[in-house]
């Protein structure tokens, strides 16, 4: 892989050099059999999830992050998946799932991204082997306008427990909204919103619809050339709500590794797994810049904010 040619002075997309990738892949772990869980924390596997599911330790991850292919076809570098029938991306999933969720504590959670193309077999399985508490729609503003249909800009992730014990912090995922019609009672105080500097905020429990989410693009320091990055606000609005501090949070299609960063933000521990070279160490670069500086675009004070702000 050459060096990446220079970039515009306003592009602060994250690239990775051929030097780069020779400096952080000793970092990476291989596995060649069965591992201890404490040997996993807070790493990175540069492997096929398919080739080590058998040597994964049971019942030590609190919670799974699931971004796998969607159904249809498309290449992360040097690997394809291509589109499927319904029928045949539900057999896809279950031929790893199962044994994938062997890893989880009896208290986990697991969330499952998927768009409207594989929502039916995710819904099937999801159901079928977890207990499926609702599904999240997130607007993905980006996308390609379309003649013939409607522009594609949402996505989906399935939120679901293993029980009915497990952790959700409704009061750490409050959005901070701009209040539209400050009502205020009989002495002139407000109702349920307060007055600061900078307006009248609110903050509004969480849905399971968020239109907050900005996808990163090529001016926010969190951008990488991975085609399908998912943004560092979405999975803090995850790992907050349904982690505790030094929880273990997995993801086993890691990509540039979004989870992990932002699990090491937010004091979490992380386990990642990615097949790809090029991503997983880009993944490691991100970490180590995350440990200088851990903040999370639209999240500050202790709240998220509306899309683009905080």
């Amino acid at each position: 892989m050459a060096d990446q040619p220079p970039k515009a002075p306003r592009n602060r997309t994250l690239s990775i050099s051929a030097t780069e990738i020779n400096h952080y892949q000793p970092q990476l772990l291989p596995l060649t059999g069965a591992v201890a869980a404490e040997d996993l924390v807070n790493r990175l596997v540069h492997q096929s999830l398919f080739t080590l599911l058998g040597w994964l330790p049971e019942a030590f991850v609190d919670l799974l992050f699931l971004d796998p292919p969607y159904n249809l076809s498309k290449a992360f570098n040097n690997t394809h998946f291509h589109g499927r029938s319904t029928t045949e991306y539900q057999a896809w999933l279950e031929s790893w799932l199962p044994s994938l969720l062997k890893t989880l504590k009896p208290t986990a959670s697991v969330y499952i991204c998927g768009d409207w193309r594989s929502a039916a077999a995710i819904q099937l399985v999801a159901e079928k082997y977890l207990i499926l508490r609702n599904r999240i729609t997130w607007e993905r503003e980006k996308g390609r306008g379309a003649q013939s249909n409607w522009k594609n800009c949402s996505e989906d992730i399935w939120f679901c427990t293993v029980s009915n014990q497990y952790t959700f912090d409704v009061a750490a995922v409050k959005l901070k909204r701009r209040v539209i019609a400050p009502y205020t009672d009989a002495t002139g105080q407000p109702k349920d919103w307060q007055r600061s500097q900078g307006g009248n905020f609110r903050l509004t429990h969480p849905s399971n619809l968020w239109t907050d989410l900005t996808v990163p693009f090529w001016s926010m320091p969190e951008n990488t050339q991975h085609p399908t990055q998912k943004p560092e606000k979405l999975l803090a609005k995850i790992l907050l709500a349904s982690s505790q501090p030094g929880d273990l949070v997995f993801d086993p299609f890691l990509g540039s590794g979004t989870t992990a960063v932002v699990a090491h933000k937010l004091g979490r521990n992380y386990l990642g797994i990615e097949q790809d070279l090029t991503y997983c160490c880009l993944a490691a670069k991100r970490l180590a810049i995350a440990a200088e500086v851990p903040t999370i675009q639209g999240y500050s004070q202790g709240v998220f904010w509306e899309r683009n702000s905080g």
